[in-house]
């Protein structure tokens, strides 16, 4: 049971690192500045490359190639929570998204990074490096959206109201979690999200914004998805699936 049961845990961090990733390339020659370009561009390669470490590590608990994970699943085979999915909207929408992922990306890999199973504890601790730039970067976003004009105000707030629920849902257990936590290879179930609201809601109050209620749209699950991946997906997938699983480039 540890093995397949850890491998689905790392699919789902994998899935959203990679559509979260897909999410902000769009923003690559479209951001506000060019030095935010730049920037944007680079956290939206981070998340990728990320998502290819935790591939590499299904992988080598018994599961498929990366690029067949990647290029060949069906989106309701995609285990990432539909906060990653939604499309990029405006730049108070792609920030505050990238903000709460971040914050809890902050409170998660440090705890990942003592897990008994190495591999995983390693490639969390590499992570953690990364992320700690990311958080800084949007973090620093919201204080000057939230804190700048009655216009970017209202925006944060908009995508806060609508992002809130999705974001709470990073944090629900997959199958078997409680047994793997149990054993010293993933954190206690629930610790995560409670450091996690810990550190969000005194910010985001901090800076004038309120947090609303999480409450899901129905029906909304890491395993039910919008319309929105498989449009994504139809896109990141046209030429691997043109040319066949078998291909070598």
């Amino acid at each position: 049971m540890t093995e397949p049961a850890l491998a689905a845990y790392l699919l789902a961090l994998a899935d959203d690192e990679l559509i979260l990733g897909h999410r902000d390339s769009e923003w690559t020659g479209h951001a506000p500045i060019l030095e935010e370009d730049i920037a944007f561009a680079n956290i939206a390669q981070d998340e990728i490359g990320h998502a290819s470490l935790w591939y590499g590590l299904v992988r080598d608990l018994g599961g498929a190639e990366p690029d067949r994970l990647i290029f060949f699943r069906l989106p309701a085979e995609y285990r990432n929570a539909p906060l990653v999915e939604l499309p990029k909207g405006d730049w108070a929408f792609s920030m505050l998204r990238q903000y709460l992922f971040d914050a809890a990306e902050a409170r998660r890999l440090p705890l990942l990074a003592a897990s008994t199973h190495r591999p995983l504890a390693e490639a969390a601790a590499k992570i953690r490096t990364e992320e700690i730039y990311h958080l800084r970067h949007t973090q620093a976003w919201i204080e000057r959206l939230a804190q700048g004009t009655s216009e970017s105000h209202r925006r944060v707030q908009a995508a806060l109201d609508l992002l809130w629920p999705y974001a709470v849902q990073l944090f629900d257990p997959v199958t078997h979690e409680a047994e793997l936590a149990a054993g010293g290879l993933l954190p206690e179930v629930g610790a995560v999200k409670g450091d996690w609201l810990q550190t969000v809601v005194p910010f985001l109050s901090a800076v004038t914004l309120r947090v609303p209620e999480a409450s899901l749209p129905a029906g909304v699950s890491r395993a039910q998805h919008t319309q929105h991946l498989t449009d994504l997906l139809a896109d990141m997938q046209v030429v691997a699936r043109s040319e066949g699983p078998d291909v070598h480039w």
